[in-house]
């Protein structure tokens, strides 16, 4: 199964037990689909949720590149350290995406992370900073257009995968290569051709 078809499956089965709580009970299918997608990266990138504070409130998730979950030579444990490819603030499928990126919560994230994805799941919104250093919308990605059109979606989820998975698969890798350096011109030409490969399904070229 790829990984937005596990996704969708992993969110139905949670919410079919009749014992899932609106936001917290879904966050291992939000954080094993990021995990998936960091598979295929160099270097990888990890989804671990439910951070420390640092200062700023607890972030629901962090995206950390593979060389920050290894310990130096000689460290008993790792030195803090901020997630490298920016931290995620979750809501419930019923909240408003939108609105919660312009709240005062993420405003602190961002104050200190400098990039933040929030998603309510069907929903993803990244905050990142223009070229002035100011804070705006960089890129975002609508898999319904309400809650309800969204759970429905989970109940075929290689229908609802056939529309989605390699577009929102591209999406969810440039999430998570925005705040990477770009130190040589394979990893600019990495990004962009995510975007291309994005265009590329959208016009159903495969």
């Amino acid at each position: 199964m790829m990984p937005f078809e596990n996704y969708l499956t992993r969110l139905r089965e949670i919410r079919s037990s009749g014992e899932a709580v609106d936001e917290t009970s879904y966050y291992d299918a939000l954080s094993n689909f990021f995990n998936e997608i960091g598979k295929s990266l160099k270097p990888k990138v990890h989804c671990i949720l439910q951070l420390k504070n640092r200062g700023a409130g607890n972030p629901d998730g962090g995206l950390f590149t593979e060389d920050q979950l290894k310990k130096r030579k000689g460290e008993e444990t790792s030195l803090p350290q901020n997630p490298a490819r920016g931290v995620i603030e979750i809501k419930p499928t019923k909240d408003d995406a939108w609105v919660t990126a312009e709240g005062e919560q993420v405003s602190r994230y961002w104050g200190k992370y400098r990039l933040v994805l929030v998603t309510n799941y069907r929903d993803f919104v990244i905050v990142g900073q223009d070229l002035s250093g100011k804070p705006t919308k960089l890129e975002s990605y609508r898999l319904a257009a309400s809650e309800k059109e969204f759970w429905n979606s989970t109940v075929h989820p290689k229908k609802t995968a056939a529309v989605h998975e390699l577009t929102f698969n591209e999406y969810a890798r440039r999430v998570m290569l925005h705040a990477a350096p770009l130190a040589a011109p394979e990893d600019l030409a990495s990004f962009l051709a995510s975007y291309a490969r994005d265009a590329l399904a959208r016009i159903g070229v495969q």
